[in-house]
């Protein structure tokens, strides 16, 4: 199942590096056509224009994120040789997310716990849609169904939609709504409000009514107050900013990663090793941006990918053998800032840069090793640790301080991206 329409992060020139967007970093046209050879290579972290999402939502309206057509209407492709006998089947049935579990408890014979670990649970909201498998022509079992999206709404009713395309800072009650009917209008280009608005105002009720019912209330169209890392008990993010891994580990998703993006930082690891083994302590992001710590060549390196311009620093000393506490201590001081290795608490080197990464990379961090495209150069794989890694602790500072407000909205992007 593809997770919603096409993006419209790309703005409407399109961006040749992702996170530079998301860090407010503008290409223009110009600087892009220089670049095009580089799309779909290693280098590459690109996203269209929104002339382009619009083309590929071709014949749904709008982009990801929004209601319209062109942010819900996906396909759903189920694969079950034993249970479906006409193989590439196409079914036009309306179903919805929440129809996923309940077709997957029906097939498997499993009934949903009312309670679970003594925890009551929320009933399942959706319906089964196994019997599609066998009668392609029978009409939908879910007919009705409301959508909600950072204030942009819609109210589905047997084949009727009713939508609107939410303004932040417009109060819910001016936005202006819309009507189509999708049996003859699936494209959504017929706008009967003026000509039902009987029909059109029993659907907006509707909607209320389905948003009482299933908690979407009360509506919330804030952005930047709803993203980056949320610091509190029985979350990644621990209330005193600080983190430790103590591996092997998987690598981490960047939502819980350390929220090392647009503040200073210190990390410190705990290691054993031999003279001449080196490797990753710590990494995140990748190959397009990111910040790695490792060990090569018996000295401590930190490598800092601002969308492929390295900010290297090596320790002037090598790393002792045996047990020793080796890190980096990373200070923004503005837009740019700089990092220092530290070997058993002395400063071994440092180096400055001109821009903070706000926003880092899509991709989260791994611990001992490099997982995905390597974030520095100066290796080619993954790069493990090939001593003894026994953590690794990092303390954010209390607060991001200088351009706070800028912060808050690159965080807003990203997790918008995510959506």
């Amino acid at each position: 199942m593809a997770d919603n329409g096409a993006s419209q992060e790309g703005g409407p020139f399109g961006v040749l590096h992702e996170m530079k967007f998301f860090n407010f970093m503008i290409e223009t046209p110009d600087e892009a056509v220089d670049r095009i050879p580089e799309i779909g290579g290693p280098e590459s972290h690109s996203n269209y224009p929104w002339g382009w999402a619009q083309a590929g939502n071709t014949p749904f309206r709008w982009y990801k994120q929004n209601t319209h057509e062109g942010g819900v209407h996906v396909p759903f492709v189920v694969h079950w040789p034993a249970g479906i006998t006409d193989h590439g089947g196409i079914r036009n049935q309306f179903h919805y997310v929440t129809d996923v579990a309940p077709t997957i408890y029906e097939l498997i014979g499993v009934q949903a716990p009312e309670v679970y670990r003594g925890v009551e649970q929320y009933p399942i909201a959706g319906e089964s849609m196994a019997y599609a498998f066998t009668e392609p022509d029978t009409k939908t079992n879910h007919a009705v169904q409301y959508f909600e999206m950072f204030g942009h709404r819609a109210m589905y009713d047997n084949g009727w939609k009713a939508v609107t395309r939410h303004t932040v800072g417009v109060s819910f009650d001016d936005d202006v709504w819309e009507l189509y009917n999708l049996n003859v209008d699936p494209s959504e280009c017929n706008d009967l409000a003026a000509a039902e608005p009987d029909r059109l105002a029993q659907m907006i009720e509707q909607w209320w009514a389905e948003a009482e019912t299933y908690g979407v209330l009360p509506l919330d169209d804030r952005g930047v107050e709803l993203f980056g890392a949320r610091f509190g008990e029985h979350t990644p993010h621990r209330p005193d900013r600080h983190y430790t891994y103590r591996p092997p580990m998987a690598p981490l998703p960047s939502q819980s990663s350390a929220s090392l993006g647009g503040r200073s930082w210190d990390l410190t690891a705990t290691i054993d090793r031999a003279s001449g083994e080196g490797g990753v302590l710590y990494a995140l992001g990748n190959g397009n941006s990111g910040l790695t710590v490792f060990v090569q060549n018996d000295r401590l390196v930190f490598d800092y990918n601002v969308f492929g311009d390295h900010f290297e620093v090596e320790s002037d000393r090598d790393v002792p053998v045996g047990r020793s506490e080796v890190g980096v201590r990373f200070e923004r001081t503005g837009k740019g800032g700089n990092a220092t290795v530290v070997i058993d608490g002395a400063d071994c080197g440092t180096v400055e840069f001109p821009f903070v990464m706000r926003v880092i990379s899509s991709m989260g961090s791994s611990i001992g090793f490099d997982y995905g495209l390597p974030v520095s150069h100066r290796y080619s794989d993954s790069f493990p640790f090939e001593g003894t890694l026994h953590r690794v602790d990092i303390q954010l500072a209390e607060s991001r301080k200088a351009g706070s407000a800028e912060d808050a909205a690159a965080s807003q992007r990203s997790g918008m991206a995510r959506q």
